[in-house]
């Protein structure tokens, strides 16, 4: 009986190769080789530059591959304002920047041209870029088509603030953060301080906004003017200021004294803000003169911190107008 046969029952074996082909496989494999790692490959230089490009952008300086960890802005990264107004009010303040970015067909209104304006002035790099670019680099902010790239802030020494006070042959009035997070605060604290008279604002490098695009865009320009120094340690600096010869007076809702009963407002002053929520933290507290709070009714427990600073100011400014 044949063997495997068709109908016989039993499987049909697998036909192999037949004898004297081996020759002809290894011959059509010669010449390929192994395959060459990704940085042999001639699209890879271009790939992971445009990959380092869009990171930078982003402000993400972690290297591909290393985990969902959550990304954490640079310091030396630029920062960027984004709508019509703030751009053009931070351009007509003279607030440094590198490049506009415009978005392609764009509604042209005056702001977008005075804005255009002022940069090719200016010698400003301008770049029209798509929509989609343009929510990238705001992180998602509003920008109506338009965004100013901003170096990174170059913050100034404690010592510096009353310098300019001295220089300016003034009584010093310093402004200080105490874990203030949300940038829009700093940027309202800074317009208040400014529309005020102060000589610069003080905050820690830790837990606290810095001067970024959204305190820049909050701040409506008055960054460019107001002087911002950082201080590794809050409590060490206030405490300078002190050996200085100015007094440290605190704001807080759990304050005893009314800030228009104090009688140290028209002497050389710091004045400490606390978050809305924490207040003043307590070596922060101890750091301080007196404590004032702002008298309100019942109803409101508390005030957003750049409200309250704004209103400890007026107060400030008015006791030294008399």
């Amino acid at each position: 009986m044949a063997a495997g046969g068709r109908g016989s029952g039993r499987p049909a074996k697998k036909k192999g190769p037949s004898k004297g082909t081996g020759g002809q496989k290894r011959r059509s494999l010669e010449g390929r080789g192994a395959t060459p790692p990704a940085e042999a490959r001639h699209w890879f230089k271009d790939k992971a530059r445009a990959e380092r490009i869009a990171r930078e952008e982003r402000g993400d300086t972690r290297r591909p591959g290393s985990g969902p960890v959550r990304q954490k802005r640079s310091e030396d990264a630029p920062e960027y304002v984004g709508g019509r107004n703030p751009v053009l009010e931070a351009l007509q303040a003279g607030v440094p920047a590198n490049a506009l970015y415009v978005a392609q067909r764009v509604e042209n209104d005056d702001r977008v041209r005075d804005s255009i304006k002022i940069a090719a002035e200016r010698g400003i790099a301008l770049l029209e870029v798509s929509r989609d670019k343009l929510d990238r680099l705001t992180e998602g902010a509003v920008h109506q088509g338009i965004a100013l790239q901003i170096p990174a802030y170059d913050y100034a020494h404690p010592s510096e603030l009353v310098e300019l006070a001295q220089d300016a042959a003034e009584v010093p009035l310093i402004v200080a953060l105490d874990s203030v997070t949300d940038p829009r605060n700093l940027g309202a604290i800074a317009r208040s301080a400014t529309a005020f008279g102060a000589h610069g604002l003080l905050i820690p490098s830790r837990r606290s906004a810095g001067v970024t695009g959204g305190a820049w865009k909050t701040s409506a320009g008055t960054l460019a003017t107001l002087r911002v120094a950082r201080a590794s340690n809050l409590t060490a600096a206030l405490r300078e200021y002190r050996e200085a010869g100015l007094f440290i007076v605190g704001l807080d809702g759990a304050g005893k004294i009314d800030i228009g009963d104090a009688d140290l407002l028209a002497e050389p002053l710091v004045v400490v803000v606390g978050s809305e929520g924490k207040g003043l933290g307590r070596l922060v507290r101890e750091q301080c003169d007196v404590v004032v709070r702002i008298p309100m009714q019942a109803a409101a427990e508390s005030l957003n911190a750049g409200v309250a600073a704004g209103v400890a100011l007026y107060e400030v400014a008015r006791h030294r107008r008399r």
